[in-house]
């Protein structure tokens, strides 16, 4: 699901499920960081991880500890960068090496319509404008959510890059369906233009994100790429997935 979102250079593991993921498949200091969490937070916490280490396992990378940083990013092996997510019954990891792309952020979540109230403190009035356009359209689509979520992706391949909070506000994203959908669900195009300067990647300004979405079997999954510019280097600076809060 989420792979098809994402370039070839990136690799992504997925769990369905209750995978099994428990305290015995976290490292020591991982473990010390859910000590007193709830069993839920726990098993999401390790589901994911359990995710994170196979895909450094395909990426030809040393299985290591995946600790939380700052506001939650995730610190990945040098000359990785990656993204986590989870929701009920599902969790994703997405990583890639730090020459192929310069950021990237992923989020899944249930395909269900946000609780009241929560639409209008994250969209702006214009992306309100063009969801209801969309839900004409296609009102079997959650819009409401799935901008919730391309905002999440959105945040989660800026903060790496710049070490700052970026707001609901400070991000535009305009959805692209695709032309027609596909037999077991929907999916399409996202285009985040950054309301504030944006990120200096290896010397060039970045003011506008691209992604991709899907939504199928009960679940939304977003998924924002930042390449390196055309004219830069084979190989960027070591750089940080973040996994949002949530991680």
């Amino acid at each position: 699901m989420m792979e098809e979102l994402l370039p070839e250079s990136v690799v992504v593991v997925e769990s369905h499920g209750d995978d099994g993921a428990g305290d015995a498949s976290l490292y020591p200091e991982e473990l010390a960081v859910v000590s007193r969490a709830v069993g839920k937070r726990r098993r999401e916490f390790a589901s994911v991880r359990v995710c994170a280490r196979r895909a450094m396992e395909k990426l030809g990378v040393a299985p290591a500890p995946v600790l939380p940083g700052e506001r939650g990013a995730p610190q990945w092996p040098a000359g990785v960068i990656g993204s986590m997510t989870h929701c009920e019954g599902y969790g994703a990891a997405a990583l890639a090496r730090t020459g192929d792309l310069a950021s990237l952020g992923i989020d899944a979540e249930p395909h269900l319509a946000l609780p009241d109230g929560v639409l209008e403190t994250i969209a702006l009035s214009g992306e309100s404008a063009r969801l209801e356009r969309l839900g004409a359209r296609a009102s079997a689509v959650h819009w409401d959510r799935l901008l919730f979520s391309a905002k999440e992706s959105v945040y989660k391949a800026w903060f790496p890059l710049t070490g700052k909070w970026l707001d609901f506000s400070e991000a535009d994203i305009d959805v692209f369906p695709e032309p027609a959908p596909a037999a077991d669900g929907f999916s399409g195009g996202l285009r985040a233009r950054l309301l504030v300067p944006g990120p200096v990647v290896d010397g060039v300004p970045v003011q506008t994100f691209e992604g991709r979405w899907t939504v199928r079997h009960g679940l939304l999954a977003t998924a924002i790429t930042v390449p390196w510019p055309a004219s830069g280097p084979a190989a960027g600076p070591t750089r940080e997935g973040t996994e949002g809060a949530a991680g």
